[in-house]
């Protein structure tokens, strides 16, 4: 028997026609037309179940192939697009969730999903709390209307990252859903369906586009997790343009190369920022020393040029923001997962409910985009010496 392809070649294969064009054409419609009547009625009675062209709103040949490629990405069984990752994580909550069931939240969640909670999952009765970012000691949080776990892997901003098999297994025990952001890793370095979870969740704007041109998200599910979600989206006029789904698809293509290269940076640029006085740590689980290092190393299969640094004292937050405006080469923006360097101020205290479990300094985001390295260090040591006191 054949060995199965690894993940790069499988990528430069998925969502591809078995003959002709190596990239499936664009396919922009909206009205699909039958030959008669009966073939009309026969594809809206199949379509429930099966994925048929009908309409444009359901999927065309570019949303199709690109779906197909996200499966073969996840390891999954059946992907849906939406506009946006927001727009993705809001559809998973509606589509498991009933008025009085209750939902619990990582702590490390995306912000805008932290107001989605308390604007309409409170407006519709559904309840909802959050648990420490690395899921330790979850099971005490278990209410006997608990729906489902919401996690994401890392988390944001502060990379905590929980032990998956172990959430999933508690998921299990308590018959509810396992949902996992799978963002940070963009389903090539880690796959959370095949560590247990039911539901995966791309923002597709991120790693997966690769060139802060396109805005998409994703959701990828088991076999049981298909149905729900697959009826949310249809109901909630869930779509995405073929154009959109031709940009994501072409930058799924290069995916490992870049990604390689993004972590390649991001540890260079780690390993110089932990020698700096004014740097007290570098929040990322793939730095030996981090706390969520050990699940990192168990559930990745690498990273991606994303980190957070907390400066030491007596740095204050108007300090930083001077550090912040002398950079050259990162752009301040917080939409990560593109080629260009990025970096934004953390205000963790609006994004957390939580108590800290330690008092941190200041802190900033950086994303490491494709320059190269030694032209960010020299940027980022620029940018520090606006630290020292002026005189």
């Amino acid at each position: 028997m054949d060995k199965p392809y690894r993940s790069a070649t499988r990528l430069l294969r998925a969502g591809r026609p078995h003959g002709g064009w190596v990239n499936t054409p664009v396919t922009r419609a909206s009205t699909y037309v039958f030959d008669s009547v009966a073939a009309w009625r026969d594809t809206r009675a199949r379509r429930e179940q099966e994925r048929l062209p009908s309409y444009g709103a359901r999927g065309t040949d570019s949303t199709h192939a690109l779906e197909d490629a996200l499966v073969e990405l996840e390891q999954g069984f059946r992907a849906k697009l939406f506009p946006t990752g927001q727009a993705a994580i809001a559809t998973v909550l509606l589509a498991y969730l009933r008025a009085g069931d209750h939902v619990l939240v990582t702590d490390a969640v995306y912000e805008p999903v932290r107001r989605f909670c308390a604007e309409h999952l409170s407006r519709l009765g559904i309840e909802f709390s959050y648990y420490p970012p690395d899921g330790n000691g979850l099971a005490q949080w278990v209410r006997p209307n608990t729906r489902m776990i919401y996690a994401e892997s890392p988390g944001s901003l502060t990379y905590e990252m929980p032990d998956l098999r172990r959430l999933a297994e508690l998921a299990r025990q308590h018959d509810c859903w396992l949902a996992v952001d799978n963002t940070w890793a963009s389903g090539l370095l880690c796959q959370p369906l095949s560590l247990g979870a039911d539901i995966s969740i791309l923002a597709a704007t991120k790693y997966l586009g690769g060139h802060a041109d396109v805005m998409m998200g994703a959701v990828v599910t088991n076999p049981r997790a298909w149905r729900p979600l697959d009826r949310a989206g249809i109901d909630f006029g869930q779509t995405v343009g073929a154009d959109d789904a031709f940009l994501v698809l072409r930058g799924m293509r290069s995916l490992p190369l870049r990604l390689a290269q993004h972590a390649r940076s991001a540890m260079r640029v780690a390993e110089w920022l932990q020698g700096r006085a004014e740097v007290a740590r570098v929040l990322c689980p793939a730095l030996p020393g981090d706390p969520s290092h050990a699940v990192w190393q168990r559930e990745c299969s690498g990273t991606n040029g994303l980190m957070t640094l907390e400066f030491a004292a007596p740095i204050t937050d108007a300090d930083m923001e001077r550090a912040i405006d002398a950079l050259r080469l990162f752009g301040i923006g917080a939409s990560w997962g593109g080629f260009e360097s990025l970096v934004i101020p953390v205000q963790l205290g609006n994004a957390r409910s939580l108590p800290a479990p330690q008092a941190r300094g200041p802190m900033l985001r950086l994303h490491i985009g494709l320059e190269d390295p030694e032209d960010l260090i020299a940027d980022l040591e620029h940018a520090l010496t606006q630290l020292r006191p002026q005189r």
